[in-house]
């Protein structure tokens, strides 16, 4: 067993978990890994119902549980599915079945196989986008969806290592065919990626500890946003000097208003970069727009981001950053 990962799970054991197992390699091993350390865990597995195999493997993953002794409960993703953006929308739905399971039992962390070829992946399609630091970081190892903490221990353990944990035991797992469906980018990565290292002699090792180190970075910038965030918010809504926001630098600049606008807004992501440096252009002067699912005002040096279709009034009756705003 990997040694990072028996360091990673060593402050939630004692804690109620929740295991995402699909039946492929990853999930398999991660969850023969959990009852040998002795983890309080609960599976979880979702059927999309896309596949001709996923009944079986729902099944498969049952079975598996039942000899381990481990409580399981599989869900199905039932309904219309969309035409584009398939796979978003079924980790969305994936997402939303298990962490609603978590907080009906009282759940609190779902843990995830996301391993260090799907975090080097991630990396890789991120720069192909022009992302900076916070995409080049690429996966948290602890996260945060539907209010359920996510956590990701085998972010420093190569699939080999899964693989061969699972052959040499005999452990039975099943391969999603979509894995090796080169219509996908993250496929075209994994087919192509050890062009970098024979070529380059960059391993997979050196990007994935460029990724801790983006990581690192990250986690840097924001809790000092976060800091200047707590700052501004007023219940819903957050208002700040024109100074406050164009006096820091623009990296910050840009990250501070991308946050404030998915905190008011409610919005699962921020804003795209394009969308964020024209809202940034605008608010040079007095304006009114709407982004992010926020209206956003500028009046002479203040700036105000409220929920859309709040009214978007200055007035409030306690002194803030040292001045009493009034309604204009």
């Amino acid at each position: 067993m990997n040694k990072k990962f028996l360091d990673f799970m060593q402050k939630y054991l004692g804690q109620k978990m929740a295991v995402g197992v699909s039946g492929g390699v990853d999930s398999v091993a991660l969850l023969h890994w959990l009852v040998e350390i002795g983890a309080d865990v609960v599976c979880l597995h979702v059927n999309h119902n896309l596949r001709d195999a996923a009944a079986t493997e729902a099944q498969y993953v049952q079975d598996l549980c039942e000899k381990l002794g481990v409580e399981c409960h599989v869900f199905s993703w039932d309904g219309e599915k969309p035409e584009t953006g398939l796979e978003d929308a079924a980790r969305r739905a994936r997402y939303k079945l298990m962490t609603d399971f978590c907080h009906k039992n009282h759940i609190k962390i779902i843990l995830t196989a996301h391993q260090a070829d799907d975090q080097i992946e991630t990396f890789w399609m991120n720069l192909g986008r022009g992302s900076g630091v916070y995409g080049l970081a690429a996966m948290r190892g602890v996260g945060e969806m539907n209010g359920i903490k996510i956590v990701r221990p085998l972010l420093n353990v190569f699939r080999r290592e899964l693989q061969e944990y699972c052959d040499t035991r005999g452990i039975k797992y099943f391969a999603d065919e979509m894995n090796d469906d080169p219509h996908y980018t993250r496929v075209k990565i994994r087919q192509n990626r050890h062009l970098v290292g024979d070529a380059l002699g960059i391993t997979d090792e050196r990007v994935l500890l460029a990724i801790q180190n983006m990581g690192r970075v990250r986690e840097s910038l924001e809790d000092y946003v976060s800091k200047l965030v707590g700052r501004v918010m007023l219940n819903d809504r957050a208002m700040f000097g024109e100074s406050f926001l164009f006096d820091q630098s623009p990296d910050i600049r840009l990250k501070f208003l991308g946050t404030v606008i998915q905190t008011v807004g409610g919005d699962r992501y921020q804003p795209r970069l394009n969308s964020l440096i024209g809202a940034l252009d605008k608010l040079r002067a007095d304006c009114k727009f709407t982004i992010g699912h926020c209206t956003v005002r500028r009046l002479r040096d203040k700036i105000l981001i409220v929920p859309e279709g709040q009214k978007t009034s200055f007035r409030i009756r306690k002194k803030y950053h040292g001045k009493k705003y009034v309604k204009k």
